[in-house]
């Protein structure tokens, strides 16, 4: 086999020594963005508890799932049930398994490209007595590598690196919100059981006074009239009772396929349960920016278009490859793997753009407004992740006082159409009084049971708004 001319081989290796030692990358290199005015605490946290950022490692209880506070076994199993079975879920899978394709495709520009050809052709040159017909047969096998000189591919794996990180956190912030969709979808079919509960106690209640009111018409100590609003009020409650009736199934349809079945396939019978409503976690404004899986994609989107910058400003650069073949030429195939049949070419190139018309400073300069576009977006998300922290919390303190509050309506209407019946069986006032009474005490049980379920409400918002307990994997 042909050897390779020692003056030739001396350069090579130069080229050679000079691509190993080579680890400049252009570009910037990546710094997080910071938010200046990130606050040291919630506004609205008074009174709730709080701990300070600490560096040992989660007890093993914090890693639990978010919503096991609510203590509730059927929203449990749902919640499981929909990170593997939501279509959601399973598209925002593909695409994290796209950005893991991605990334490796990427990874490859860094090995050598190897390949093999095999032919045969038969030609002839000439006319007439003077033509000649040759054959020639190759089998040839190559190999050609670009190093990465000036670091565009390494800027280049930077960002698919980071698209990979935002895919896995997307995935993540995904699955929260369709958590906390169901979640709270399920509260308030158990609110919907609830309602109905106290409707057809309302109802029973309302058979009994319009006995009583019939009682009192026959007697002759009430007016028909007192007879048809006992009766009114009694169908009025029915009604709400099919309206409710329609409501709830709604919402379980929604459950259902949030949790990745047909509506058909879920049956959640009323069984007076309600999940417990739990403490409020806690959580310094520091952590959002680890804890949000929203806030982890919009940082890590940064990061990708900051790496961007240096592959658009690699273009400047010119570029080397280094080629090796070798195979064998011959016009026949039993003299195709002789010796004298060997061919080899061995040798860099280096290619340059030398004129573009200003495609490369173009290039470039959208390259930085796109990293300043995506540093603004997080920054955004960030100042919005702190507003629905603030949000939760403030709207959770304005609820336990209107609770007690509430609880106190109760017991008062309750009071007060226990008082009022009593004047009524007495004669004493009309049935008018009674119904007003009984109405107010509805309304104010429906509306202690409609505080309930926003309490719940936004105690799933409030998790959902400090990430979920979701934390980003580290490499």
């Amino acid at each position: 086999m042909s050897r390779m001319p020692s003056n030739f081989s001396h350069p090579l290796l130069a080229v050679l020594a000079a691509c190993g030692l080579s680890a400049c990358a252009v570009g910037p290199d990546y710094r997080q963005p910071e938010l200046a005015t990130l606050p040291g605490s919630f506004k609205h946290e008074a009174g709730w508890q709080t701990v300070q950022p600490r560096e040992e490692p989660a007890a093993a209880d914090e890693n639990a799932p978010w919503w096991q506070p609510f203590a509730d076994p059927t929203l449990d199993a749902l919640l499981r049930e929909l990170a593997a079975a939501s279509p959601g879920v399973a598209q925002a899978e593909a695409r994290y398994r796209q950005a893991q394709a991605a990334l490796r495709a990427t990874r490859a520009g860094f090995s050598p490209t190897v390949g093999a050809s095999a032919g045969a052709r038969r030609s002839s040159s000439g006319a007439g007595s003077d033509a000649s017909i040759a054959n020639a047969l190759t089998l040839d096998l190559s190999a050609s590598w670009t190093p990465d000189l000036w670091g565009r591919l390494r800027r280049e794996a930077e960002a698919g690196r980071a698209e990979l990180q935002a895919s896995a956190a997307d995935l993540a912030a995904l699955r929260l919100s369709l958590q906390a969709t169901l979640a709270q979808n399920y509260i308030r079919l158990r609110i919907f059981d609830l309602q109905r509960e106290l409707l057809a106690q309302t109802e029973q209640a309302y058979l009994r006074s319009l006995e009583l009111t019939r009682n009192q018409y026959d007697a002759g100590f009430a007016a028909r009239a007192d007879v048809v609003q006992a009766e009114t009020q009694l169908e009025s409650v029915r009604a709400e009772l099919l309206d409710l009736a329609g409501q709830r199934a709604t919402v379980e349809n929604a459950v259902a396929v949030l949790a990745g079945r047909p509506p058909s396939a879920l049956d959640l019978g009323a069984d007076g349960s309600l999940p417990q409503l739990p403490a409020v976690p806690p959580a310094m404004p520091a952590s959002l920016l680890t804890r949000r899986p929203d806030l982890v994609v919009a940082e890590r989107r940064v990061a990708a278009a900051n790496a961007r910058i240096g592959v658009a400003e690699a273009a400047w650069f010119p570029e080397l490859t280094l080629s090796l073949s070798g195979g064998y030429q011959s016009g026949s195939l039993g003299r195709l793997l002789d010796a004298p049949s060997r061919v080899w070419a061995l040798g860099p190139t280096l290619a340059a753009t030398l004129f573009d018309g200003g495609a490369r400073s173009a290039a470039v300069e959208q390259a930085v407004a796109a990293h300043e576009e995506s540093a603004a977006a997080w920054r955004e998300a960030v100042l919005a992740a702190l507003q629905e922290t603030e949000d939760a919390l403030a709207r959770l303190r304005a609820l336990e006082a209107l609770a007690a509050q509430q609880g106190k309506v109760v017991a008062l209407a309750q009071e007060n159409e226990r008082l009022v019946t009593n004047r009524y069986r007495s004669g004493l006032v009309s049935f008018l009084e009674v119904a007003v009474a009984q109405n107010t005490t509805l309304s104010a049980r429906r509306a202690a049971l409609d505080v309930t379920r926003d309490r719940l409400e936004a105690s799933v918002q409030l998790v959902a708004s400090l990430g979920g307990g979701w934390a980003p994997a580290l490499e």
